[in-house]
């Protein structure tokens, strides 16, 4: 063997061991430049513009790179060929909450695209309490699950347990009325103001996005446009956003409007208008007279939006039939009221009367029972359950109160479907689903979810988009992913730029569709091929890959 021979035959064996030349120096392999690469997609940024043809490349969790060809130097790679490639969806309008801690894959989410999503909506939220109420709650569920006297200890819970989307809170009027005020109907004094804004101007110190009023509920109701204002003011000291489930939505809607902008005027605060309706059929008509109210107020200068489902059934719950001025206090003092014949006659009266204003009892469905005894009534409309119980409307609507300690909710058909489509057609409008986590395994599995929950994102695409073709794809995802970002102040997120979060949606434009039913709502969507949480693939062709890779959405990630 020659000198050249031996030399070549050695460097071959080197290399074969890990080792360069004669240095008996270790190779370190090469890191490939990219985590994933997501080729040949049709790729929306999110702002709404034309999209393009090309690659998009994660390192880091974050986006490292969008252009044509970006080669092949990821640890993996991803044939988008055919398929939209968008930000992560982010729903503006949940109430999640603490539904997380026994769904942390944010299974109905996840699977219909949601990366991020914004709880506590409608003045409720799972923290801030007084020290009196605190020892009540601090033992028992509160609003469907644990309690926690301030956002921090509630966000801290949230990131040990891990989570599978991003997440960020509102702070609830109702509970920093409650605690303040407590649960009756009586106006705040100057000295509860002062406390309640001391409350509320921590929450936001702490990361909560803003504040949510729940206007048809108590004790939120017992609010007046003053009370608002005050809290208003300090939620614009912030930056943050203030939304509002209005004080009517439907025979007086034009009037809660009225109020919601002029609390958004006097104070400064951004307003974003809860699942923006005009329910019952009497009121089908109004809604080109609300959208000019917007409109009207933007051109004044308001910073407002608003937001809706893509359903024509609203979800709330059996309290909704008694008299805002019935449901103050505790709730035995509501039983009370039920068992009181006078009480009880007023109440009676006043849910007939939204019964007929719903256009009958075949028009509500009974949302599950936690009662085994009553498990019978659920998914079942009023109609039908008075059928198989022999009560009449009122009876039933009593014994389900009581018998489900006034937890039992509804799905109402009282909305147009032309009104949605008039609704989303509109530049200040964005899709929000009202829903929360669900899965079809745990004890959630047993619950019996409005289909918001699970399709929310999916029926937007397949109805208004792909159907009757209401938005052009670029302007509809804008609404799903740009819009609501920038209304929650979202630091680098909501769009696909290089340097933002590697939140990122794969879709299918023709067979993305929400297969959810009010009968069987635990079904996932079609369509939604992959998604992307901070980087990490968390639904792979379909299927959840078991990551827990969301975080939550505080101080640090927001950008007001």
């Amino acid at each position: 063997m020659n000198r050249r021979d031996f030399l070549k035959t050695s460097a071959l064996g080197a290399a074969a061991l890990g080792f360069t030349g004669l240095t008996g120096c270790k190779v370190t392999p090469k890191r490939p430049a990219f985590d994933t690469l997501i080729k040949n997609g049709v790729i929306h940024a999110g702002d709404g513009k034309a999209p393009i043809e090309g690659d998009i490349a994660i390192r880091g969790g974050k986006i490292a790179a969008i252009g044509k060809n970006l080669g092949s130097d990821a640890a993996n790679i991803l044939d988008a060929q055919g398929l939209v490639v968008s930000p992560g969806f982010i729903d503006i309008h949940v109430h999640t909450d603490t539904n997380l801690f026994d769904a942390p894959k944010g299974d109905s989410r996840i699977f219909q695209g949601i990366t991020s999503e914004v709880g506590g909506n409608c003045g409720y939220c799972p923290f801030v309490y007084s020290d009196e109420a605190w020892e009540g709650y601090k033992d028992r569920p509160r609003h469907g699950g644990p309690a926690w006297r301030n956002i921090d200890g509630f966000y801290q819970r949230l990131t040990e347990n891990k989570i599978g989307i991003n997440y960020s809170s509102l702070v609830g009027h109702g509970d920093v009325r409650e605690a303040v005020v407590g649960p009756y109907n009586v106006k705040a004094t100057d000295d509860d103001l002062k406390k309640m804004c001391e409350i509320l101007d921590q929450q936001l110190s702490l990361g909560a996005i803003g504040l949510s009023y729940g206007l048809e509920y108590a004790p939120g109701c017992y609010c007046d446009t003053r009370e608002m204002v005050q809290l208003n003011k300090v939620v614009a000291k912030h930056n943050a956003l203030y939304t509002i489930h209005m004080r009517n939505e439907d025979d007086h809607v034009l009037e809660a409007m009225d109020e919601a902008i002029e609390a958004a005027r006097f104070s400064g605060a951004r307003l974003e208008i809860s699942h923006l309706k005009a329910q019952n059929p009497a009121n089908f008509d109004k809604i080109d007279r609300m959208l000019r109210k917007i409109d009207d107020a933007w051109a004044e200068g308001i910073d407002i939006a608003f937001d809706r489902y893509p359903y024509t059934a609203f979800s709330t719950g059996f309290t909704s039939f008694i008299p805002i001025e019935l449901r103050d206090g505790t709730s035995e003092d509501i039983y009370a009221r039920l068992d009181n014949p006078e009480t009880c006659r007023k109440i009676r009266d006043y849910a007939y009367s939204r019964l007929e204003r719903f256009g009958g009892p075949q028009q509500v469905v009974v949302a599950g029972c936690n009662d085994p005894a009553n498990a019978v009534y659920a998914g079942k409309n009023l109609a039908e359950c008075c059928k198989i119980s022999g009560m009449d409307e009122w009876e039933m609507i009593r014994y389900l109160l009581i018998s489900e300690k006034l937890e039992v909710n509804q799905a109402t058909f009282a909305m147009k479907e032309e009104n949605l489509k008039k609704i989303y057609a509109h530049r200040l409008s964005m899709p929000a689903s009202d829903g929360s986590v669900y899965s079809p395994e745990g004890p959630l599995g047993k619950e019996l979810p409005h289909p918001r929950s699970y399709g929310t994102f999916p029926r937007f695409f397949e109805k208004f988009v792909r159907e009757d073709k209401v938005l052009d794809m670029a302007t509809a995802i804008w609404k799903c992913t740009g819009l609501p970002a920038s209304r929650a102040k979202f630091k680098e997120r909501g769009l696909l730029i290089p340097g933002y979060a590697a939140d990122i949606t794969v879709f299918n434009p023709e067979t993305i569709a929400d297969l959810s039913t009010y009968a069987k709502p635990h079904t996932f969507p079609a369509g939604i091929e992959h998604v992307f949480v901070n980087g990490i693939h968390t639904i792979k062709n379909g299927s959840h890959t078991g990551a827990l890779a969301g975080v939550v959405l505080g101080n640090d990630q927001l950008s007001r």
